[in-house]
């Protein structure tokens, strides 16, 4: 008796969006950016953290409807580069280390508990909730695999990324390993702009300076040909 072929299983999608905005309004767009991208220059010679934000990060093989987009995430030992989402069976199970939430007004409780529960339970060390309205910043540690609130959050440097948060002024302010602040965007390109048009100007100096070697260069072939020419021979 000939058996059939066993039917085989259909591929499960992982979709690359939720359909959610990444942002409910200026504010906490801006901070999402401004966290996201600061992390990724502590880490821009480091071809091995993953920094993202708004990725969809699926922990489970099989699972397309258990997961999360926060709003930046970083991960050790995981190579830069594109991704349509984080799925972690790919990514030699290492799941993101730290996260990063920013709150807006449209945040719900529920919603942020659910959050809360996820990052516990698949694996993040360090949780970091900031709310820019309010400028209050919480923050979890996990310590024997469940998350504990880090009790004092000023001046504190997260053990994984080396950065230190401060609460003293008007907003959170984070600081470089080596004490610099976080810029925002803007401030980041105008940095940008300043190296570019710095390292154009020293282009044109050293262009400068060059022509200025073969003028007297010129200067000096000439001299010796004109003493020559008057039976001199120079001493070179």
């Amino acid at each position: 008796m000939v058996q059939a072929p066993k039917a085989s299983m259909p591929e499960i999608e992982y979709p690359d969006s939720d359909g959610k905005p990444m942002a409910d309004n200026t504010l906490q767009f801006q901070w999402i950016v401004t966290i996201k991208e600061n992390c990724e220059q502590v880490f821009a010679d480091n071809p091995q953290v993953f920094v993202t934000g708004d990725l969809l990060w699926y922990p489970v093989e099989g699972n397309n409807k258990l997961c999360q987009a926060p709003d930046t995430m970083i991960v050790f030992g995981r190579p830069k580069g594109y991704r349509g989402s984080y799925q972690q069976w790919k990514e030699d199970n290492i799941p993101p280390q730290v996260v990063v939430e920013i709150l807006s007004p449209g945040n719900r409780l529920k919603e942020m508990a659910k959050k809360f529960a996820f990052y516990q339970t698949y694996g993040v060390e360090e949780y970091y909730l900031y709310d820019p309205d309010r400028n209050d910043l919480t923050g979890w540690i996990r310590r024997n695999s469940v998350f504990v609130p880090i009790e004092e959050l000023e001046q504190w440097i997260s053990p994984r990324l080396q950065v230190r948060f401060s609460l003293a002024e008007a907003a959170l302010t984070m600081f470089y390993p080596d004490g610099e602040r976080f810029l925002t965007f803007s401030e980041l390109a105008d940095r940008a702009r300043q190296a570019t048009q710095r390292a154009h100007q020293e282009a044109e100096r050293a262009d400068q300076e060059a022509q200025r070697a073969d003028q007297e260069a010129q200067r000096v072939e000439q001299l010796m040909a004109q003493l020559r020419a008057l039976g001199v021979e120079p001493e070179v």
